[in-house]
């Protein structure tokens, strides 16, 4: 009998996807036009920066880049209800937000 794969009784879900991006209000402009809705914040002394929560409670946020801080490549997906999308029909669509990053969408 072989071992368990890791992670199969593990109960944990993805929370927080931060993203530090050297064109950080284009960003929000193409995820807003998704369908996310981004709040203003700022932790104590830290940078200011947007997030949006998603349905289910992932929070995605939205940093300004700095020489320490980029996100470089990262695929990103999102299902969609039909109502909601950009005006994207049914299926799957490949997307490429302003800093490059791919983005998949799923319209049902």
């Amino acid at each position: 009998m072989s071992p368990e794969p890791p992670g199969r009784d593990m109960r944990a879900r993805a929370s927080l996807l931060v993203i530090y991006s050297t064109r950080a209000e284009e960003c929000r402009d193409f995820y807003e036009e998704l369908g996310l809705g981004f709040r203003e914040e700022r932790h104590g002394g830290g940078h200011e920066h947007v997030a949006a929560e998603l349905p289910g409670g992932l929070v995605l946020e939205i940093y300004p880049a700095t020489a320490e801080r980029a996100t470089g490549f990262l695929r990103i997906g999102f299902d969609l209800d039909g109502d909601a999308s950009p005006g994207l029909p049914r299926g799957r669509h490949v997307l490429v937000d302003p800093d490059g990053r791919k983005v998949e969408v799923n319209v049902r």
